[in-house]
């Protein structure tokens, strides 16, 4: 292969960029020379380069100091001297100014063939190299351009940067998911009708500043926004950094220990102030009354088993978020677990005149998980499904195999699946508590959950071992009509008998 010639080198189809693509000339870039061929350039030059001879020739004919048949052959001779000596390099020469305007103009023309080894052949294998190295170089940048697009992009906190102005020049996408798709070239006023953010974007200084704002709509959202002037300027005159840092879970998380300290301390100052009270009644005024003193007797008892429900429900609700984090891996037979708990509490379904019936195949596979702590969630919704069911009515636990479960299910737990729903006839929940049920404390009727022994912790538990479990809790109640209480589990890996079809 000729010298200069590109084989091997990379291209990169980008019109937009300089040296690609077969673009015609830019407006400003000037026209090539005269349009000819490189052969009728090589020619001009050639009978240009002869002129001298010819003009020589012709004055000694006319001095008549040569023959003209003798100057004719000696220019004869001249131009086949010439032509041997320079017409390729000349011709090399005008394939190299072609080359040259191609490569000017932004037109990917292949390397020229060069007949010669002199200076037009080492320039066009320069040029060559060169056109190389800068592929080269441009795909580095492209792939470095994307590379930090894709880690601005891929940032959690919504980032926004502004010119000296207070426009948007860029933002990422969870900037875009956060304030609309179309940001660039928009005011920041647009984007946050804050008061604070633009006094501070007025009067920035070199260290910046940082404020809590909370964007209302559609759910209220808290944000710590952190302003930074850039160090230099960068594309598009960029001067200001915005960064949107989401706070509202710390902030619910701060509401929600807040809360539960305060219900805590309630619940356990209310059985305590019974005690005491009492206590002091005894040794007073009805020392000596055997009759008081018996049904004040009765009342501690009762007040003091509720805090020790309320403790021991607090204790239990610790140990599982401390293990929340790790999956359990044994195999729990859930109809054997289930039907334990029914014989438990038959005592107080006979009681309220509720009748629990239990429905499951014998062939129901195992699930994976803790056998104590999936005991105390089908104790928890079974022993509210009789609490709150109406006297006279039934409660019922069904248990069935899935192929899959619901959307919910994480990642890793995605497959088969036991659904264990517990169903009552009660009252039934507004459809408005039903998002808050599995907070702790969180009752619907506060008065009527204490009167029936209840701590509020109970669909906290639930929730919570579900969640270890790498399952879902759903809850489905219609007023009037009763709720439903519906566990997905996992099932094990081991189990030997197939999940029949969904349904």
């Amino acid at each position: 292969m000729p010298r200069g010639s590109d084989e091997g080198s990379m291209m990169i189809n980008r019109p937009d960029l300089p040296g690609q693509g077969s673009a015609p000339p830019s407006p400003e870039s000037p026209p090539p020379p005269g349009g000819r061929s490189p052969l009728a350039r090589a020619l001009r030059w050639y009978a240009l380069a002869l002129l001298p001879a010819a003009m020589g020739l012709l004055g000694l004919t006319l001095l008549r100091r040569i023959a003209p048949a003798d100057a004719s052959l000696a220019f004869l001779a001249i131009a086949a001297a010439t032509a041997a000596i320079s017409l390729a390099s000349l011709i090399d020469l005008s394939h190299l100014l072609r080359f040259v305007q191609d490569l000017s103009q932004g037109i990917s023309a292949p390397a020229p063939e060069m007949r010669t080894e002199g200076v037009a052949a080492a320039a066009a294998f320069a040029l060559t190299q060169m056109r190389r190295e800068m592929r080269r170089a441009l795909a580095a940048a492209e792939q470095s351009l994307h590379s930090h697009e894709g880690v601005f992009d891929a940032l959690p906190d919504a980032v926004v940067i502004l010119d000296d102005e207070h426009r948007v020049t860029r933002a990422n996408m969870a900037a875009r998911e956060l304030f609309g798709r179309s940001l660039t070239g928009r005011d920041v006023s647009s984007l946050v009708r804050h008061p604070p953010i633009l006094a501070a974007l007025d009067a920035l200084g070199e260290n910046g500043r940082e404020l809590e704002y909370a964007l209302p709509i559609p759910v209220e959202r808290r944000f710590i926004v952190s302003i930074r002037p850039l160090p230099g300027k960068i594309a598009d005159e960029a001067a200001i950094l915005i960064s949107f840092h989401d706070i509202t879970a710390i902030r619910r998380m701060e509401q929600m220990r807040a809360d539960f300290v305060a219900n805590a301390s309630h619940e356990l100052r209310t059985p305590l102030s019974s005690l005491i009270g009492f206590i002091d009644t005894l040794r007073g005024s009805a020392h000596d009354d055997a009759e008081a003193r018996e049904r004040f007797l009765a009342i501690m008892s009762e007040q003091a088993a509720r805090m020790a429900r309320l403790i021991e429900d607090l204790l239990s609700l610790s140990r599982i978020e401390l293990n929340e984090h790790t999956r359990p891996s044994r195999a729990v037979d859930v109809r054997r677990a289930i039907v334990s708990v029914i014989e438990g509490l038959e005592p107080k379904a006979r009681a309220r005149d509720v009748a629990v019936g239990l429905e499951a195949p014998d062939d129901l596979p195992a699930a994976r998980g803790e056998p104590d702590e999936l005991t105390q969630v089908f104790q928890n919704l079974i022993e509210n499904a009789v609490k709150y069911t109406l006297p006279g009515t039934s409660v019922t636990v069904a248990v069935s195999a899935l192929e899959r479960g619901p959307t919910g299910m994480p990642r890793d737990a995605q497959g088969p699946v036991l659904a264990v729903a517990v169903r009552d006839h009660g009252e039934g929940i507004a459809q408005e508590h039903i998002p808050r049920l599995t907070e702790r404390f969180y009752r619907v009727d506060s008065a009527r959950s204490r009167k029936m022994g209840g701590t509020g912790l109970g669909l906290a538990i639930v929730k919570h071992v579900v969640n270890r479990h790498r399952g879902v809790l759903a809850i489905d109640s219609t007023v009037g009509q009763g709720s439903v209480f519906t566990v997905y589990l996992p099932i094990h890996a081991a189990a030997e008998t197939p999940a029949p079809p969904s349904v």
